[in-house]
Order: structure tokens, then sequence, then C-alpha cells
């Protein structure tokens, strides 16, 4: 299971980077802009340069509206920032037609540009709450579009978390269905430590945090902590060691 970590500007990066042996994908988001709030493209670039180059960074492109050419060229302009992963929230697509439309031009948009590049549909687990596409579509979305994961997170940053609205048992058909797409699957939403364990078993490929490793768990008055970002670590690793070996691990 890899580590996505969510800075919210250069600053953070920079805390981040002093914790790069702990975790695999830079996120660059603005938080206070929505769940997957868009930073701006100079951000992007200068989170690109301080961090490490082996680690991949990821831009969200913010929680969108049902216009695939507006999302189109915000996507273009992540991955020509930097964007190793170009993350999208269907946000305003409150169909499974209108997902694949919005997500077939991000595609097309970025691999024309950069056909290594990965492109994510998100969705969100409190969809009921905003009214906008199923969370468990998803993977279909994101298979028929030719993107490359999808992903779940929580659109209302109130205290609920993933598992309040997605049970372990929808979040491992999710993975599933993700999987038999070919498709990376990767979990978000207000995650803690103690949702290593279900998270891991039920085979997650990337699990993304924020709040989980600012100061006093709070995402957006606090800041990144290096030694937050250890300890989160840390426990993934002791979870698959215990998960490899077929024994329960106790939170």
């Amino acid at each position: 299971m890899l580590l996505l970590i969510s800075p919210d500007g250069v600053e953070e990066a920079l805390d981040r980077a002093k914790a790069a042996e702990h975790l695999d994908i830079v996120d660059v988001k603005k938080p206070d802009e929505g769940s997957l709030g868009a930073n701006f493209p100079w951000v992007i670039r200068e989170i690109r340069d301080v961090v490490p180059g082996d680690k991949p960074v990821s831009a969200t492109v913010g929680d969108v509206p049902y216009k695939p050419g507006t999302v189109a060229q915000a996507a273009l302009g992540a991955v020509v920032s930097g964007a190793t992963y170009v993350k999208v929230g269907l946000y305003g697509c409150t169909t499974h037609a209108q997902g694949v439309e919005v997500m077939r031009a991000v595609v097309r948009a970025v691999k024309d540009h950069r056909p290594e590049a990965l492109v994510v549909a998100s969705g969100y687990a409190d969809a009921h709450r905003i009214g906008c596409v199923n969370p468990l579509a998803l993977p279909d979305i994101a298979a028929r579009a030719g993107a490359d994961a999808a992903m779940l997170d929580t659109a209302i940053k109130d205290g609920t978390r993933l598992f309040d609205h997605v049970p372990p048992d929808a979040c491992a058909e999710f993975v599933r269905r993700a999987h038999a797409s070919g498709l990376l699957a990767a979990l978000a939403g207000s995650v803690k430590q103690a949702d290593i364990g279900p998270l891991t078993r039920i085979g997650t490929d990337i699990v993304g945090v924020r709040g989980a490793v600012c100061a006093g768990g709070d995402r957006d008055a606090g800041r990144i902590q290096p030694h937050l970002i250890a300890g989160f670590r840390a426990e993934m690793e002791r979870q698959a060691r215990q998960h490899a070996v077929g024994a329960p691990a106790v939170n």
C-alpha cells in the first residue's frame, strides 16, 4: 500500500521532504477550496522542484462541475505543471454517463501531453450528501474512460470519515471492482491510523492522508509533522507484516 500525503503549499512540502523516506506520493491540493481543491500551477511546479525526484507528485484539479471542456483544460494544466498523477473529483456529475464523459476528456488531455501520466477518477464516500454519482460506480467510470485509478474521498470535512459512509465491506467491493478492471484503488477521507488494518486487508493500493499527519489532527489549521508521517508509515509496515503472515494485528 502506497502512502500519499497532501501538503497545502511549498512550506508544508518542505516539511514533508524531511520525512520523504516514509511516503510514496506527494499530493498537491488547496484544502480551503474543497476536499479535492485545486492549487495554483506555480505551486505544483514549486513543489515538484523541492521534493525528491524519485517521489511522484499528484495534483488535484478540484471538486469539478459537469463541464468536460473546463475540466480537461484544468487537468492539462496540472500535468504541464509537473504532476505525475492527476486527480479529478466528480463532484458535479450526477450520472454514470456524465462521469465517463468528463473523465474521457481528462484522459485525452493528459495522455496526449504525457502518456505515462496517471489519471485518477475520484468520487465521494458521502455522495448521498451532495447528490453526486454513486461511489461504487467509480471503478466502472474510470475503466470506461481509460483512466488508471479509482479513488474515494469524503466531500464534506466535518469530522466524519470514509468508513462512516462506506463501511469496510463496501470499500472492499470498491477495491475488488477496481482491480477487476485493471485499476489502482485509492482510499482517503479522514483516514486515521486505526483504519490502516482494514485498508490493508481489503487490498487498498494507495491510502491518502492529511489530517492524520497534521498537528492536532487538524487538516486546516494544523501543519504536517514529519514525526507523524513516520509514525503512520511504521503502522502501515506493521499491519503489512501481520497481513502477510495471516495473523490479525491488534490496533
